[in-house]
Order: C-alpha cells, then sequence, then structure tokens
C-alpha cells in the first residue's frame, strides 16, 4: 500500500513539492553562510518525493543553532513551502483519491516550516520506544 500511495503522490504533487525544495537547496548553495538550509532543503526534497513509510522523529539535542537556523528558514523558504503544501492540499481534495495525499500535505506543513531539529527516518528502521511527530 505504501508504494502505491508513494506512486500516486509522486505523480499528483510529490514531483512539483520536490522540485520546489531542490530549487531552494540549489539557491541556498549560492552563498556559504546559507549551505546548511541548502542541506536541510535538499533533505527535504527527498522526503518530499517519497514521504510515505517515513516518519519525522525529534531531536531533542538540537541546541539552539536550530533555532536561528529555523527563524533564518522560516523568513527565507519555510512560509512559501509550507504555501505549496497548502495549495496542493487543497487541489488533491477536490478528489476522493486525492483526500488522503491532501491530509499527508498538511501534515507535512510543520516539518516544511521549520525542518531543524527534527530527523526523518523510516518508519520500520524507528528507535526502540521513540514515538515520532507524524508518519505517513
Amino acid at each position: 500500500m505504501r508504494t502505491l500511495l508513494n506512486i500516486i503522490w509522486f505523480l499528483f504533487g510529490g514531483l512539483w513539492l520536490s522540485l520546489g525544495y531542490a530549487l531552494a537547496g540549489v539557491l541556498f548553495f549560492i552563498l556559504i553562510i546559507t549551505i546548511p538550509l541548502g542541506v536541510a532543503s535538499f533533505r527535504m526534497a527527498r522526503y518530499a518525493l517519497w514521504p510515505f513509510g517515513r516518519a519525522v522523529i525529534d531531536q531533542p539535542d538540537a541546541g539552539t543553532g536550530s533555532v536561528v537556523l529555523n527563524v533564518v528558514w522560516i523568513i527565507l523558504a519555510g512560509w512559501w513551502l509550507a504555501l505549496g503544501h497548502i495549495t496542493t492540499a487543497v487541489a488533491q481534495a477536490i478528489t476522493i483519491i486525492g483526500i488522503p495525499l491532501a491530509i499527508a500535505n498538511l501534515k507535512m506543513i510543520p516539518i516544511s516550516l521549520v525542518p531543524f531539529g527534527k530527523e526523518i527516518v523510516r518508519t520500520d528502521s524507528l528507535p526502540p520506544g521513540q514515538r515520532p511527530l507524524h508518519s505517513l
């Protein structure tokens, strides 16, 4: 089921969302100081391409650097990437088949706004006792 959802996701929104993250990553790699934002953007591009079967977990030892990077991320890219998720979710929710995809898009908004201090892992490799923030 996970593979089928990933294929449908890829065709009806995942490719475009992933390209948006990849474009942001390329732009962030232009300046040396924003390279960490570019790395996070490419990590999110991979997640946006095939989200089902993955989970987002907190990294409690992330520190204050992740807070600073999250603020810069929100200002430079987070708000428009979240807007892309909202727009795609509205378009997907028009059809019955698209409703689970729209819900997945809405679940991805928090990590698209603040990606630092979080880790994306496969759901079958979650650490024992670790509860994900959300999983698809």
